[in-house]
């Protein structure tokens, strides 16, 4: 027996309707390249996302085309967050940080029609340009006509809003059509491509705004530091609309005091990025010290948070941490590490032990461990094992890839690659990706607990770890350390001690090695596969 129940389709073009029906008054801010703000409000967004759609379509954009976006994160580039979606298109964020040839190898494996991009980017784009096959227009914003570019069939944004009326039918009406579109940043061979629907994203954005998730509301500032081109900011320019939350975009303002500055003077509420963004923000904030108190929620993902930089900030700053985690895959959100009613009598050193958690699932992902013969593993809180997940916003197979069993099991759970724990009441905890872990004479040596470990020093900044060849284990540990700007002499000896109060003694790297800066991803997490490389070559020493 079927339920009597209506057939709603849900298209993300629902929430805009719903923004603009209950929040028109709200804000969006955005930090101009010039360091000036725009502002306007969620009124003049929707007026202006319907004349892009129109834009679109006189560009002949039809159902299922793909539109790249080059850009910072901004006004603009939210309104194509909308706009593609509305008129039946896909919206592909592209990663402005990967290198031109994977750029180039994304764009013509997706077969993107038209890329609009941002003119602060210019000089980058132009070296992918020669190398696509697929694209027909370029569309450059925050440029004005006389700029000087070799890239052809150039046409400003701006020029086509004026043109563009602001009457349009919204014309997707299949809830399993494409939305979006995410590459991953190709870690281990070529990048591989998701393709969100609109109903798993707007099931993703019902998902993130539970009150146990992120639980955005109207009263809040979000900024999202995470770029837009990564796994689509989280999910946070859906989730933000939805909730009628001001919005506050940073731009090409990346450096920590432009973010403190901004968190301070737009009173920012909820800011989500990764975690070596918080912890330049962290130091920065010590030394120059601004307003922070309306910060209700820092969330942090994309790799683990070290535990004593959420001390720090929850002590020393009285700024809330929510520890989460996801993938692109994910659509992104798959955890958040809240404290629960039977946590509120911990003391506050227990309590931080658990926030250093991803934490636990929230409604509509499903977890699980397995070993390495597929035998499923208890919540124990101590057993390590592969961590599976499944749900209505995770994906089942990859973009233009023939066989996907080596992401997705026989019975339909997708292979995160990372090895976790689980407590009985729930909350995952990351000890390391499969590929990290330092397999030493028999035994796994996590890297994860290393690095935070060596973080919670006084004196160290950043640190990675990294497995490298050993002839009589296997594999040893290598400790790779950017001391604070105030460290004086930090010598192998003070940091060994320092790991000796937690880890026993096989687990301890024989080396640690003091550099200027670890190399990063183009999300800001740890470069292990460059570092490796430079051991490798010889380079680490």
């Amino acid at each position: 027996m079927q339920g009597l129940m209506m057939d709603y389709q849900l298209t993300l073009d629902r929430i805009l309707e719903h923004a603009y029906r209950m929040f028109p008054h709200k804000q969006i801010s955005t930090k101009l390249p010039d360091g000036s703000m725009h502002r306007y409000t969620y009124a003049q967004f929707y007026g202006r996302v319907k004349r892009l759609a129109n834009v679109l379509r006189s560009l002949d954009v039809q159902t299922g085309d793909r539109v790249g976006t080059f850009a910072w994160n901004n006004y603009q580039h939210l309104e194509l967050y909308y706009a593609a979606p509305g008129c039946s298109a896909v919206c592909h964020t592209l990663n402005i940080r990967l290198s031109p040839d994977q750029l180039a190898w994304i764009i013509n494996h997706a077969e993107d029609k038209v890329v609009f991009v941002d003119g602060t980017l210019l000089p980058l784009f132009e070296r992918i340009a020669p190398h696509l096959r697929t694209v027909q227009h370029y569309v450059l914003f925050n440029a004005e006509r006389g700029l000087e570019t070799k890239l052809p069939n150039v046409l400003f944004y701006e020029e086509l809003m004026a043109e563009a009326g602001e009457a349009f039918d919204w014309t997707v009406t299949d809830e399993r059509t494409a939305m979006g579109l995410c590459y991953t940043s190709g870690t281990t061979g070529d990048p591989k491509g998701v393709l969100y629907s609109h109903r798993s994203m707007f099931l993703h954005t019902y998902g993130e705004n539970q009150a146990s998730a992120l639980g955005l509301i109207e009263e809040d500032v979000v900024m999202p530091v995470v770029p837009m081109f990564h796994a689509m900011a989280w999910g946070l320019p859906y989730s933000c609309t939805m909730a009628g939350a001001d919005i506050v975009f940073p731009g090409s303002h990346m450096n920590a005091a432009a973010l403190a500055d901004l968190i301070a003077e737009e009173k920012v509420s909820v800011a989500a990025g990764v975690p070596t963004i918080w912890n330049a923000l962290y130091h920065e904030l010590k030394s120059n010290p601004r307003d922070v108190s309306h910060v209700r929620s820092l969330v942090v993902g994309g790799a683990a948070m070290p535990r004593a930089l959420i001390e720090g900030y929850e002590k020393e700053l009285g700024v809330n941490v929510v520890h989460a985690w996801g993938m692109t895959e994910m659509s992104p959100l798959g955890t958040v590490s809240k404290l629960q009613r039977h946590h509120r009598d911990l003391p506050d050193h227990e309590k931080w032990d658990i926030k250093a958690r991803q934490g636990y699932p929230i409604a509509g992902v499903e977890m699980r461990i397995v070993n390495l013969e597929g035998e499923e593993l208890p919540w124990d809180g101590a057993t390590m094992g592969e961590l599976q997940v499944r749900g209505p916003w995770i994906a089942k197979g990859y973009y233009k890839v023939e066989s996907n069993r080596d992401a997705i099991t026989a019975d339909g759970w997708f292979r995160t690659g990372d090895v976790v724990t689980i407590s009985p009441d729930g909350y995952m905890y990351i000890t390391d990706r499969t590929k990290d872990l330092v397999k030493s004479g028999g035994e796994w040596i996590s890297s994860v607990a290393l690095e935070n470990t060596l973080m919670a020093h006084p004196r160290v900044m950043e640190a990675a770890v990294i497995a490298i060849p050993d002839e009589n284990w296997g594999e040893r540990p290598l400790a790779v350390v950017v001391p604070t700007k105030d460290a004086g002499e930090l010598s192998e000896d003070e940091l060994r001690a320092h790991l000796a109060q937690h880890f026993a003694r096989f687990q301890i790297p024989d080396r640690f090695l003091i550099i200027a800066e670890i190399p990063k991803t183009s999300v800001g997490k740890f470069d292990k596969k460059v570092l490796r490389h430079r051991h490798a070559k010889g380079e680490l020493v």
